[in-house]
């Protein structure tokens, strides 16, 4: 069975001007999602990457001249995402350090460190940035220093058995609710120009399915190549999204995380402590983040998130159609990722796979997600079915 994307333009050219543009490095302003669209995606965790010789001295240097009289020293903390990571230590206080060096030249953890505050400053756990450059004009890579904060990120508890699951996600949800009060403009990743310029959360794109149906082509394509769709699957899920797509039409957007999961929420079994890797943050729609858990979690888990969200604020009249679009375009994101990565063919060590399962149970249960949300589209289906 043949298909099409007439109904669907999916390949939206950049709105605005970045100064990663004029540099080098490559603008957010035509991605969908960093992690698969970037000029160089599926890279190996960094700590599997071998480093830029000479870059813990550089850093280190760098950070010397910013906290002077300190006596800063670096560790490094081989963290598992696409950040170079160490330990910052000090007599007085102890940072986590981030560093880019990939060969986009991202300039994007200023904007990062800035949502970081913002949350911060309305409640949101989150930790603090204490100094952050992503202008190159030191050091050939963007860092970034953030208070360490001591617990195990969530995952962790969950696949130790720890976790109070349930009462978290009611957590998780009130927080959830709490940030997208941040007033943004426009859609989709922010501008880094206009940021830098007016210290205001813009989105490069001007109407919200335009940064939703961005790169989609390409997403379903590269599924196809890999075998992974069929053409009648790549078919249903086209006319699916094109048949609903006028619930794609907001009048406004909000802060969305866009990188929601356990690992990227640090805390004990019963209390969060902090939300983190916020460099994926968007303008979106409200009922992305939540869709974004549905990506990993049943929907008992998503119930409470969403249990949780309406005691801060209340849900959209179509939040269920909505939901369950966003989880389809969020699931054909993670098998993109998940399949040029080698995700599939990896054991429980990964961070993404559950203990005692394989790459093979992700692949399972990454079609019978997006299985899912079609079901959920076109029967307007309980996500407590999930």
């Amino acid at each position: 069975m043949s298909f099409s994307f007439r109904d669907i333009e999916t390949e939206t050219p950049a709105r605005t001007g970045s100064p990663a543009a004029r540099t080098g490095a490559a603008p957010r302003s035509d991605i969908y999602y960093w992690k698969c669209d970037r000029p160089g995606p599926f890279q190996r965790a960094a700590s599997e990457r071998p480093q830029r010789p000479g870059l813990q001295k550089r850093l280190l240097n760098e950070l010397q001249r910013i906290f002077p009289g300190t006596g800063i020293t670096l560790e490094p903390a081989h963290g598992q995402g696409n950040h170079i990571t160490f330990f910052a230590i000090t007599p007085e206080w102890r940072g986590f350090v981030r560093v880019e060096d990939g060969p986009e030249g991202d300039d994007f953890m200023d904007v990062e460190s800035f949502i970081i505050e913002t949350v911060r400053g309305i409640g949101i756990p989150a930790p603090k940035v204490y100094a952050v450059d992503s202008s190159r004009k030191h050091v050939p890579f963007a860092w970034q220093v953030l208070q360490l904060i001591p617990d195990p990120d969530l995952n962790q508890l969950e696949k130790s058995g720890k976790l109070d699951i349930l009462d978290v996600a009611k957590e998780i949800g009130r927080y959830v609710a709490s940030w997208q009060s941040i007033r943004t403009g426009g859609y989709g990743p922010f501008n880094p120009e206009t940021f830098r310029k007016f210290r205001r959360l813009q989105g490069h794109h001007p109407d919200y399915p335009s940064y939703f149906l961005l790169r989609l082509r390409r997403h379903i394509g590269f599924l196809l190549d890999h075998g992974f769709l069929d053409s009648e699957k790549a078919e249903e899920i086209v006319a699916t999204i094109t048949r609903h797509r006028h619930h794609l039409e907001l009048t406004e957007g909000c802060l969305v995380h866009k990188d929601l999961a356990l690992w990227n929420i640090l805390g004990t079994p019963r209390h969060i402590s902090a939300f983190i890797d916020w460099e994926d943050a968007i303008s979106g729609d409200p009922l992305d983040d939540l869709s974004l858990l549905a990506c990993f979690y049943p929907g008992n888990v998503i119930s409470r998130a969403m249990e949780g969200y309406r005691n801060v604020r209340a849900l959209p009249e179509d939040y269920r159609i909505r939901f369950w679009l966003h989880l389809l375009r969020n699931m054909l994101v993670k098998a993109v990722i998940r399949i040029g990565s080698g995700f599939f063919d990896r054991s429980d060590e990964l961070f993404l796979i559950n203990a005692g399962a394989t790459g093979k149970d992700l692949s399972l249960f990454t079609r019978d997600r997006i299985d899912a949300a079609l079901c959920g589209i076109d029967g307007n289906k309980e996500i407590a079915d999930l």
